[in-house]
């Protein structure tokens, strides 16, 4: 196979991955597109710090004409092929969520962002922006994902390109990059929001959303998510606007800042909540809770918004509270249940790093808005085997010290 997957090179593993690569191959409707796909997952699970069309072939056949060939085949495959991402992505989520719903069940879907950076200004949807990944504004892309996550596992199953109003503006970019003409400039939320009706007419698992302030501050995004029937738990900035509510849940006053009120209440009013162990010891903050309505201005009267938990959190190195969260889970949850679920988010950064740096997600050297998007596609569906895989050789209790060694013997 090419494949250092140690823990996995028995038959019965062989034999997952051929069948595995056959379901995807089912949404491949010609034999060279299959063959394309399987040569291109291979160079990413392979070996090689770089996972690009030209190294892969480079790594795959030493003699130069034949080198050239399968470059050509890939590159082919990647930026010109037509094939649904939709498709092989959701044969993908299917495959890794049975596996980890077997484990223990998924009840989280988690929408984030990420980086890719970039120089010049011709890989589609670059400029200077701000990502977490730089932690700066810098040059690069921008893809925005959605995580499933149990208890144990947390895996990006879709991804979308943000495209920023100057690059739908420029026709001349626009027929550079392929971009559909049917593209419409969508905001982050907006792409975020159609991830997540797809996995609902997908039928994959999940019922509670997390999010950062980027997404969580926007009441219409809030909406939505009601709308579909989901609860949320999305961070929201420190300006947001909330009323305090009383014992009967009658408005308190005017409408303040989540920080403000977080000050205002004092430190008297945050009680210690440990939510889980780590490796360097038990993981703890101070929190306050406090029954609100959202005070934004959108048309609906607000006695007839929902009630929802804030989440203030003040972290014993800082001088004021510096996290907010609303959310719409239930009361009858515990508050640690609530900071745990809360802090679900963070592990998609790990899931990022594995990605990125033993996958190659943030790898593909094209321009092209279709390339891009197939690129990760055959990402996705390698971290879906290798995550499927570490759910069946690795359970809970031994999940801690073998989950790194399970990525890297399979890259």
């Amino acid at each position: 196979m090419g494949v250092a997957m140690t823990y996995t090179l028995d038959n019965a593993a062989k034999s997952r991955l051929d069948d595995y690569f056959a379901q995807i191959g089912a949404h491949l409707r010609r034999k060279e597109q299959r063959a394309s796909f399987a040569a291109y997952a291979f160079g990413i699970l392979g070996e090689g710090e770089r996972k690009s069309v030209e190294p892969i072939a480079a790594r795959a056949f030493g003699e130069p004409r034949e080198t050239q060939r399968a470059h050509d085949r890939l590159l082919h495959f990647l930026r010109d092929s037509p094939w649904s991402d939709r498709d092989v992505r959701r044969e993908a989520a299917h495959y890794v969520t049975r596996a980890m719903h077997e484990q223990d069940p998924i009840s989280v879907w988690i929408v984030d962002d990420t980086g890719f950076l970039k120089q010049g200004d011709h890989s589609v949807g670059v400029q200077r922006q701000y990502t977490g990944t730089a932690g700066k504004i810098t040059n690069c892309q921008v893809g925005v994902s959605l995580c499933a996550a149990n208890r144990t596992e947390h895996v990006p199953l879709d991804f979308e390109l943000y495209l920023p109003q100057q690059w739908l503006d420029d026709e001349e970019r626009r027929k550079e990059a392929r971009i559909p003409s049917d593209q419409v400039f969508k905001t982050k939320p907006d792409l975020a929001l159609d991830m997540i009706a797809r996995a609902i007419a997908d039928e994959i698992p999940g019922d509670i959303v997390l999010a950062d302030a980027a997404y969580g501050t926007s009441s219409g995004f809030r909406d939505a998510l009601r709308s579909y029937g989901l609860d949320f738990a999305v961070a929201v900035n420190a300006t947001t606007g909330v009323w305090l509510l009383d014992a009967k849940e009658r408005r308190r006053g005017a409408a303040v800042g989540v920080q403000k009120l977080g000050i205002e209440l004092g430190l008297q009013a945050f009680r210690r909540v440990t939510w889980r162990t780590g490796t360097r010891g038990k993981l703890a903050s101070r929190f306050c809770f406090r029954r609100v309505k959202a005070a934004h201005d959108d048309g609906s009267e607000p006695k007839d918004r929902e009630v929802l938990w804030l989440v203030i959190e003040w972290p014993h190195d800082e001088t004021k509270p510096t996290k907010f969260a609303l959310t719409t889970l239930p009361r009858r949850m515990s508050k640690k249940q609530i900071v745990r679920t809360l802090k679900e988010r963070w592990r998609t950064e790990h899931a990022y790093e594995e990605l990125k740096g033993e996958l190659g997600l943030d790898h593909y050297e094209g321009r092209s808005f279709p390339g891009w998007h197939h690129h990760v596609s055959v990402v996705l569906c390698c971290y879906a085997f290798i995550v499927a895989e570490r759910v069946r050789h690795f359970p809970p209790s031994v999940r801690g010290e073998a989950q790194g060694y399970a990525l890297r013997s399979a890259a």
